[in-house]
């Protein structure tokens, strides 16, 4: 079973190979890293947990049983209860439920580990993966992202209120169905 796990630096190995494998599959989507990213990649790695130690940000790998990473889920600019959500997923496991799990696992996370209240999210129009993602981690759309938000193309933030509803009632449970 996949585990989400905070990222660490024997991470390293395993996301650079993720990130190698997938990126044509990626830059159909999102806008490709450049090779600058994989020239620089142990400096940026490096960098990333520094600014998670700071407190800035927080990232979060999908980690299957064999050590190999499924996907990434990070928490940027952590600030007065809020944060902006950005994922991906790998090739091999997409369209399997993993994603939404995950970004489900890491919203109960924000707020248990990191305080957060809400969390935004851009997605281009043309990524309807990400969008089915965000609507059943329980995000909505709240309005027009801009190109430069989505490395040249346009979409949409969606936001997420971490926050318990005042007088909410747990989600009805399925019944037995009665055996005949």
């Amino acid at each position: 079973m996949p585990e989400l796990q905070r990222l660490h630096d024997g991470h390293s190995p395993a996301v650079l190979a993720f990130e190698l494998a997938n990126r044509a599959y990626f830059a159909a989507s999102i806008s490709d890293r450049g090779d600058d990213f994989f020239d620089q990649f142990t400096d940026r790695f490096n960098a990333s947990l520094a600014e998670q130690e700071a407190g800035i940000c927080a990232f979060y790998v999908l980690v299957a049983e064999d050590g190999s990473v499924l996907g990434r889920f990070n928490l940027y600019d952590l600030e007065d209860g809020t944060a902006r959500l950005g994922y991906r997923v790998a090739e091999r496991v997409a369209g399997r439920g993993l994603a939404t799990a995950a970004v489900q696992e890491l919203c109960r996370t924000a707020t248990a580990m990191h305080g957060l209240l809400t969390l935004r999210a851009a997605t281009s129009h043309d990524n309807a993966a990400s969008q089915n993602v965000l609507a059943k981690a329980g995000f909505v759309p709240v309005g027009p992202a801009a190109p430069a938000d989505l490395g040249g193309k346009s979409g949409t933030w969606y936001l997420c209120d971490l926050r318990p509803t005042v007088g909410a009632s747990p989600r009805p449970r399925p019944r037995p169905q009665p055996r005949s």
